[in-house]
């Protein structure tokens, strides 16, 4: 899996998220302040990873509430995050449960 990953930072492997239809956010992967190798190589000293599993990085640029005016999800809302060569994660957001 990490000689995937080496190689795909050769190519120009891109993140992308899509709101809606709409793209909010793009940016190469190389902007990200550590390489998916060494993010990888650190989570799984920490946790065992298995097929399927997530690793939530943060967010890069277009972060919605810096934007004028500011943009927010909303229960309904379909995201997309797409990283180019490796797939597309796609969720419909949910309305949190009442306590």
């Amino acid at each position: 899996m990490l000689r995937y990953f080496q190689a795909a930072a050769s190519l120009q492997t891109h993140l992308r998220t899509v709101l809606n239809g709409q793209e909010v956010q793009s940016t190469p992967v190389s902007d990200l302040a550590f390489s998916i190798p060494e993010i990888i190589a650190y989570v799984s000293k920490v946790t065992e990873l298995l097929p399927g599993d997530i690793i939530a990085t943060g967010t890069p640029g277009g972060v919605g509430r810096f934007r004028t005016p500011p943009l927010s999800v909303k229960a309904g809302d379909g995201i997309e995050v797409e990283i180019t060569g490796i797939g597309t994660l796609s969720n419909t957001i949910a309305d949190e449960p009442a306590a």
